[in-house]
């Protein structure tokens, strides 16, 4: 009697958390049918902004969540797990990962989501190597040292002055190598100190917002080949929070050589493994031509490319709206501020107050705001407001959602066959970011359209902190 094909493989699916998830699916299962069992697991109703990654030549290719696991894996893995144990001694990996990055936090309508994001974040901060910008990863490492710990520790006479965190998990290696241990042990807490009375929330919210001051951090790399008989990548494509650049590896030093908005962009064609970017208002000889690889790079580029650039003209009308609402809440503040100064009600002595220090710290290297940061009521009604005017940019219409306003047609996501991708020859056309407007500026696609399949709940979108 034979004994039957046993039908479930083990998927394992790391976090930007660092933990893990082990997935069991069937042979014919999904990207989708994985994405949608970790969202269970986790405990959140939609992951927005993630994708899921396979690694590919030390790259991360975010997956085509309509194609089965098939196509990425070695093609053993429809065999029989017992049977096949011996030639696969290590588990098939898939990451979860972000692959729309945004500059606004509250754009999360899920508190599990959101930290989830943050902690991405968290590991390319200490990945990012802007030199020039030093005073921003410092504050950095405050507002996550008060998003993870909370507000700092005060000192105690009984108790000997030890590290309360570890200085390699808040700072660049550069930042540790050039500064030193001591240094970043003592000028670090005086930046954490400045915070005291913010809520976990509040540091986690403006440290998405500081971190996107990195050029290297809210970015997606592509290497790409200048010559199509290099065997290694000589430039990289990055795809950032407002369009593409591009980049020369020198050294092992990225030298950046173009930056193109979406609004600068006309045209981007891929034929094959060649990639043309076509910038708006040159003539075609003006292009820049560079080649992928392999025709699998190159129509996953193109997915990637399409669906950003759909998603940054959709979320463009709620992030307007948001930043007027922290515009005004910050001049709320300041007048605030103002009248206490003027009449004085500070106690004296009141500058190392928790909470009360209108003062940045001169040895702490870092000018930082230290006002009051609890969230007034004004403010969180103002949030809800946001959140209501991006549900309504998320819950566009069926009609709105079929039309092709963004210059990318719904229906033509490229084909996953390697033989259509030989000959034909694919173009986006990006167009000028006004052709895109329509009569109510928040009827816009749906983001389930936006993101391959990743249906959308707007009714929790009201309270900034669904926790699921």
């Amino acid at each position: 009697m034979s004994t039957p094909i046993r039908q479930e493989r083990t998927i394992c699916v790391l976090l930007p958390n660092k933990e893990q998830l082990d997935i069991t699916v069937g042979p014919k299962s999904t990207g989708q049918d994985v994405f949608n069992r970790v969202a269970e697991l986790l405990g959140i109703k939609e992951l927005h902004f993630f994708g899921l990654t396979v690694v590919q030549d030390n790259e991360h290719i975010f997956l085509d969540m309509e194609e089965k696991l098939t196509n990425y894996f070695p093609k053993d893995w429809k065999q029989d797990s017992r049977k096949g144990i011996q030639k696969r001694p290590f588990p098939l990996v898939l990451c979860l990962k972000v692959q729309y990055y945004i500059e606004n936090g509250r754009l999360f309508c899920e508190r599990k989501a959101r930290h989830l994001y943050y902690s991405d974040l968290r590991e390319r901060v200490l990945r990012s190597e802007c030199r020039q910008q030093e005073e921003v990863y410092f504050q950095l490492a405050g507002y996550a040292l008060q998003a993870d710990l909370g507000d700092h520790p005060l000192p105690r006479e009984d108790l000997e002055n030890t590290p309360y965190f570890e200085p390699k998990e808040y700072f660049s290696p550069w930042i540790l190598a050039k500064r030193g241990v001591s240094y970043l042990l003592c000028h670090g807490p005086k930046v954490h100190q400045e915070l005291w009375g913010m809520s976990s929330r509040d540091a986690m919210l403006l440290f998405i917002r500081e971190s996107c001051r990195l050029e290297d951090v809210p970015v997606t790399f592509y290497k790409l080949q200048k010559d199509k008989r290099a065997e290694k990548g000589t430039a990289l494509l990055g795809l950032t929070l407002r369009g593409m650049q591009v980049y020369q590896e020198v050294n092992n030093m990225r030298q950046l050589l173009y930056d193109f908005p979406w609004s600068n962009v006309g045209r981007l064609t891929f034929l094959g493994k060649k990639f043309e970017i076509q910038p708006d208002g040159l003539p075609s000889a003006r292009k820049l031509v560079y080649f992928t690889g392999s025709s699998f790079r190159s129509r996953h580029l193109l997915l990637h490319l399409s669906s950003s650039h759909r998603l940054y003209l959709s979320l463009q009308p709620a992030l307007k709206h948001l930043r007027q609402l922290e515009e005004n809440e910050d001049k709320k503040r300041y007048r605030e501020s103002y009248i206490s100064d003027d009449l004085d009600m500070d106690p004296p002595g009141s500058e190392s107050s928790p909470g009360l220090s209108r003062h940045s710290t001169s040895s702490s290297g870092i000018e930082a705001d230290a006002r009051q940061h609890s969230i007034s009521p004004e403010m969180a009604s103002m949030e809800e407001e946001g959140h209501r005017k991006a549900e309504r940019c998320f819950s566009s219409t069926a009609s709105h959602g079929s039309s092709c306003t963004s210059g990318f047609d719904a229906g033509c996501k490229p084909r996953i066959e390697d033989e259509g991708w030989q000959d034909e020859e694919n173009k986006i056309d990006i167009g000028s970011p006004d052709e895109v407007l329509v009569d109510d500026p928040y009827e816009m696609f749906q983001l389930a359209d936006l993101l391959d399949g990743v249906s959308v709940d707007c009714s929790d979108l009201s309270s900034p902190d669904t926790d699921v």
